[in-house]
């Protein structure tokens, strides 16, 4: 579907950078909302003030013109009207020019409300002058002795001084749109930062970054975080890989190319030389394995599932004893019927390393769980010697083997099954904790995901 925000026009009118749009979306209504106080309001205000004004300014006009009308000469009409008029703050000129009608400023729109009230007010109203004198309103009436001016000020109709309120208007929307300005710049920081960390990242380039501003600015960044974090552990992980395979590989390798090149026609091997082919052939089986288990991430793609804590840990512990392996469920708190999200194909390759792990290098393995209101711990213990305190961190790197009197078989592993289960965990958002176990004396392994 196409969009049509980004069309010829739009892409003309509408500014391309993020603080210019969000500046428009900002300031846009500022500008909309004063214009439309300025023309709604305004307007219907003061022509209402006007209008109120000049319908009591035309009762104290009629007032005078009643006296005018009602003397017997001229003389006497000048005399009544100038004694009423002058309370009144009036000024009366009798006999006045009668003027060619109605003047007022083109942008003085209270006028023509001012004129169509005396007008309807006043039917003896010959003209009204606003144009002569913008501070004075002149009227010509006609009378029983001819035209006649009646004069005031300006201000008795009309509301005083109504720019003030334009310039306190236009004052608060430049103060407002300031200060929205410097707090739109802020919240637009965070998103700079980021964008400059993104795009450096892509070239390979880690400049430092901590997340900051708005709660989504703040999950984006975190977001961003997580993401080159794991991107980073994943090749440091390859590169790891890659270099273990070729360390790990190139002993049996020497020793089959040892043992082939001993062999010959006339000679053929005998079972101890095979038995030894077939040992070299089947550690570097299980290097390989462990490898492709450790490069392997399709069981990351999948979507955590509520399953049942106890029944899952059961399920495990009753797989490892089937395969020969000495494996106990000793403990399990919480509800055994409740549930936890998780990921089984990666948690159970998760157990299963560290299970194997325990029976490697000790006699056995006792397992025990907690389903508490927000977490899932599930704990594997073994009899071997442990690890050193100093080493804990060391044991949970790739293709790291620590020191071969720890084995009590002759198992050989990749130095890949610590590592396996905490990436596990770490995809889980939880972590993998090791220590002395209280119970057995060996290694205690311990698994906390949330729930």
């Amino acid at each position: 579907m196409p969009n049509h925000i980004e069309g010829p026009i739009a892409r003309t009118l509408v500014p391309r950078g993020l603080y210019a749009r969000a500046a428009l979306i900002l300031f846009l209504p500022v500008v909309v909302v004063t214009l439309v106080v300025s023309v709604m309001f305004l307007q219907r205000h003061f022509d209402g003030v006007t209008r109120q004004m000049t319908s009591s300014m035309a009762h104290e006009l009629e007032f005078v013109a009643r006296q005018v009308a009602l003397s017997e000469s001229p003389d006497e009409a000048r005399l009544a009207g100038k004694v009423v008029a002058a309370p009144l703050e009036l000024e009366l000129q009798l006999p006045a020019k009668p003027e060619g009608g109605d003047r007022r400023l083109f942008y003085d729109f209270s006028g023509r409300i001012v004129t169509e009230v005396l007008r309807d007010a006043l039917p003896q109203v010959l003209s009204v002058d606003l144009a002569s004198n913008d501070k004075r309103v002149d009227v010509v009436l006609e009378g029983p002795w001819g035209p006649y001016l009646l004069s005031f000020d300006r201000r008795r109709v009309s509301a005083s001084n109504p720019h003030q309120l334009l310039v306190l208007m236009v004052f608060t929307s430049l103060l407002m749109s300031g200060i929205a300005t410097i707090f739109l710049r802020n919240q637009l920081r965070p998103i700079r930062r980021l964008a400059y960390a993104a795009e450096e990242y892509g070239k390979g380039r880690m400049v430092p970054y901590r997340p900051s501003g708005a709660v989504e600015v703040r999950s984006a960044g975190t977001a961003f975080l997580d993401m080159r974090n794991r991107l980073e552990r994943q090749n440091e992980q390859r590169k790891l890989m890659m270099s273990g395979i070729s360390h790990d590989l190139r002993t049996p390798l020497t020793r089959l190319r040892l043992g082939l090149s001993m062999m010959s026609s006339d000679m053929p091997p005998d079972d101890e030389d095979i038995a030894s082919l077939e040992a070299d052939i089947a550690e570097m089986n299980r290097m390989v394995d462990g490898f492709l288990d450790y490069a392997r991430d399709d069981a990351q793609d999948s979507q955590p599932e509520p399953t049942a804590a106890a029944a899952f840990v059961e399920a495990v512990v009753a797989d490892a004893q089937r395969a020969g392996q000495r494996a106990d469920l000793v403990l399990f708190e919480g509800d055994r019927d409740g549930l936890a999200t998780f990921r089984p194909d990666m948690l159970r390759r998760a157990l299963e390393n560290l299970i194997g792990n325990a029976v490697r290098y000790g006699s056995r393995a006792e397992l025990d769980a907690a389903l508490g209101p927000r977490s899932l711990r599930i704990g594997v213990e073994d009899d071997g010697p442990g690890i050193p305190e100093d080493s804990l961190e060391t044991a949970m790197r790739p293709f790291t083997r620590l020191d071969p009197s720890r084995r009590r078989n002759s198992a050989q592993g990749a130095g890949l099954g610590l590592a396996i289960a905490a990436d596990v965990v770490r995809a889980h958002g939880g972590q993998l904790r090791l220590g002395r176990g209280d119970k057995l004396g060996g290694l205690r392994a311990e698994i906390v995901i949330p729930r």
